[in-house]
C-alpha cells in the first residue's frame, strides 16, 4: 500500500484511481498509503458545491473545470453520487456530465458513493482529497449528492464553498433549514434567466442582511443564465471563479485558511477514531452473532438502544 502512496507522488494516474478505489472499498492496510503521503497534503485549493437535487451543480462543475484550466491550472474532481440501492457503488451521474474533458491529462475525475454517509459526502472524499492533493492538482472540487438538509457537512472538507440555488425550487426556505446560509461562501442563482430568479436574489439578500460574518466576509451571489446560451453561460462561470479565487485570496490574507484546515483535521480525527475503535467492534459483534441478537431484543423491547450501547462499551472499550 506504501508502494501506491509513493506512485500517487509522482502523479501516476493508475496508481491514483486505485488508491481511491481502495479506500472507498476500505481494503485493509490502505490507511498505511495515507499515512505515507499526509506530510505532503494542504497546497490545493479545495472547492465545495452544494444544493439540492436538480439545481445544476455537474453543469456548473462541467464549465467551471473549463475556467480553471483556462488560467493553466489543473483539477481534481471528486463528484459524490447516489449510492446504487444493489452495488453500493456510485451512480456515475456525474462523471458522464465531464466526459468532455476525459482526454485533458490536466483534469482527474472521479465518482463516489455516498453509501448512507451522513451529511451526503461518504468518509473516503477526506482521503480522496489527499490523494488528489499529493498527484498535484491545483484545484479540487468536490461537489456533493445533494441531499438537502444534510449539505453542511462539506465545510468540513471545503476551503471554498459556493452554494447554488435555482428559481422555482424552494431553496430560500431550504437554505434556512439546512444551514446552507451558514457554510456559505459564495451563492449561485443558477438558471438564472427563469422566472422568479430575481425574487430568489433579493430573498437570499435580505436573508444575508440578517445574518453575521464573522470573518469579514459576505458571500457575494453570483447570476449564472441557462447553458443553453453557452457564450453568456461560460462567461458567468469564468466571473463565478473569479470570485472563488477572491475568496481563497481573502482566506490567505486573513491567516483563515488554518481554520478551515482545522475543521478538516478534526474530521479526520473523529473519522480515524470510528475506523480504529467502532468498526472492528461492529464487525466482531455481526461475526459472532450478537449483534443479530440485540436487534431482536430492540424488537421485543427487552432492552433499549442505549443500555445495549453501555454493555457493549463496558465488554470491548472501558478496561
Amino acid at each position: 500500500m506504501e508502494e501506491l502512496g509513493k506512485r500517487a507522488l509522482t502523479g501516476d494516474i493508475r496508481a491514483v484511481s486505485r488508491l481511491i478505489r481502495n479506500i472507498e472499498d476500505q481494503v485493509p492496510n490502505t490507511h498505511e498509503a495515507i499515512k505515507h503521503i499526509f506530510p505532503f497534503t494542504g497546497r490545493a485549493h479545495v472547492v465545495g458545491i452544494t444544493g439540492a437535487p436538480g439545481a445544476g451543480k455537474s453543469t456548473l462543475t462541467d464549465q467551471l473545470i473549463c475556467s480553471i484550466r483556462a488560467q493553466n491550472k489543473t483539477v481534481g474532481v471528486m463528484a459524490v453520487d447516489p449510492s446504487s440501492p444493489f452495488t453500493g457503488g456510485a451512480l456515475l451521474g456525474d462523471r458522464i456530465r465531464m466526459l468532455r474533458h476525459a482526454d485533458d491529462p490536466g483534469v482527474f475525475v472521479r465518482s463516489l458513493a455516498t453509501r448512507g454517509a451522513m451529511g451526503g459526502l461518504s468518509k473516503a472524499v477526506g482521503d480522496g482529497i489527499h490523494v488528489l492533493d499529493v498527484m498535484g492538482k491545483d484545484v479540487i472540487i468536490v461537489e456533493t449528492v445533494g441531499v438537502g438538509q444534510q449539505e453542511v457537512d462539506i465545510i468540513n472538507h471545503a476551503h471554498t464553498v459556493l452554494v447554488v440555488l435555482v428559481p422555482g425550487m424552494g431553496d430560500e426556505v431550504q437554505a434556512i433549514k439546512a444551514g446552507l446560509m451558514e457554510v456559505a461562501d459564495i451563492f449561485i442563482i443558477n438558471k438564472a434567466d427563469r422566472e422568479g430568479a430575481r425574487k430568489l436574489y433579493k430573498e437570499t439578500l435580505s436573508m444575508m442582511d440578517m445574518g453575521k460574518f464573522p470573518s469579514g466576509w459576505r458571500p457575494p451571489i453570483v447570476m449564472v443564465e441557462s447553458n443553453l446560451e453557452p457564450h453568456t453561460f461560460a462567461k458567468s462561470v469564468d466571473e463565478l471563479y473569479e470570485k472563488i479565487n477572491e475568496h481563497y485570496v481573502f482566506l490567505k490574507e486573513h491567516n483563515l485558511l488554518q481554520e478551515r484546515a482545522q475543521l478538516k483535521v478534526q474530521t479526520e480525527i473523529n473519522d480515524a477514531l470510528r475506523s480504529a475503535i467502532l468498526e472492528p467492534v461492529l464487525s466482531r459483534l455481526v461475526e459472532s452473532g450478537e449483534f443479530d441478537q440485540m436487534v431482536q431484543k430492540l424488537m421485543k423491547k427487552e432492552t433499549d438502544p442505549y443500555t445495549l450501547a453501555d454493555e457493549v462499551a463496558a465488554k470491548y472499550l472501558i478496561k
